[in-house]
């Protein structure tokens, strides 16, 4: 098992890309803890991984709540005893062109999208350094490398991310953290699949696989950059996105 015994925080987990994510870590001998809003979508993303075999424990959270933060990552480590792994994936978006982009709809994005992940890593950095060592993975998106049409808010953030990442794999390399960022395409999750199957069309004709990805895709990217096989990368950007932007 690639991650036996190893603790990860997974945010944004309680479905979705973070979900899968979870269970694949789980999948492959992590303890992993489901943080989310939503309590009971916690509680049911939790209860399906125990009923697959896998050790999972749920912790709501408000991730642009520092004080929230700080408690989780407290209970996890006294809890669990360490913390080995934290894929940031907590995100939102509010589109709009630039010219009717509402300053509420950039905060929020920016709050939970930019800031969240900066609380989140900030908190656990601390943790890992304690135990020796571990790995950041952040969630940014094709959209933050090369914008998207109606998304300034959403690509601004996506594009700090990245920025992120990069700096604190240089800050936190020499404490045993690895940091990487993993930056997904058009992929199939229940909020793409209510699109209309034109837009879905248009989608995959972007692709030169013509095709679009799966949360499988992205949960076995962060799967191998959690993973030893990965213990010489960091402040990588890695692209799963059936080449859409080639």
């Amino acid at each position: 098992m690639r991650l036996k015994d190893k603790v990860a925080i997974v945010t944004g987990s309680a479905r979705g890309i973070g979900f899968r994510t979870a269970q694949r870590f789980a999948e492959e001998g992590a303890t992993v803890v489901i943080c989310d809003l939503n309590d009971e979508a916690v509680t049911q993303a939790v209860e399906e991984i125990k009923s697959q075999g896998g050790k999972a424990i749920g912790m709501p959270v408000n991730v642009t709540k520092r004080d929230e933060v700080d408690t989780v990552i407290t209970q996890v480590v006294n809890q669990c005893g360490k913390l080995d792994c934290l894929v940031n994936n907590a995100g939102i978006t509010a589109d709009n062109t630039l010219v009717k982009l509402g300053e509420d709809e950039w905060d929020r994005v920016i709050d939970v999208n930019l800031k969240g992940v900066y609380n989140v890593a900030q908190s656990a950095a601390k943790a890992m350094i304690e135990n020796g060592g571990g790995v950041i993975l952040n969630t940014s998106s094709v959209v933050g490398i090369y914008g998207n049409f109606g998304q300034t808010n959403y690509a601004a953030a996506k594009w700090g991310v990245i920025g992120m990442t990069k700096t604190w794999a240089k800050e936190l390399g020499k404490k045993g953290i690895r940091v990487n960022a993993v930056a997904p395409g058009f992929i199939m999750t229940p909020m793409t699949e209510k699109m209309p199957e034109k837009v879905l069309d248009m989608m995959r004709g972007k692709s030169p696989l013509r095709t679009l990805g799966q949360p499988d895709d992205i949960a076995n990217a962060f799967l191998y950059l959690a993973s030893d096989e990965a213990r010489f990368v960091t402040g990588t950007v890695l692209s799963v996105d059936g080449g859409v932007v080639l």
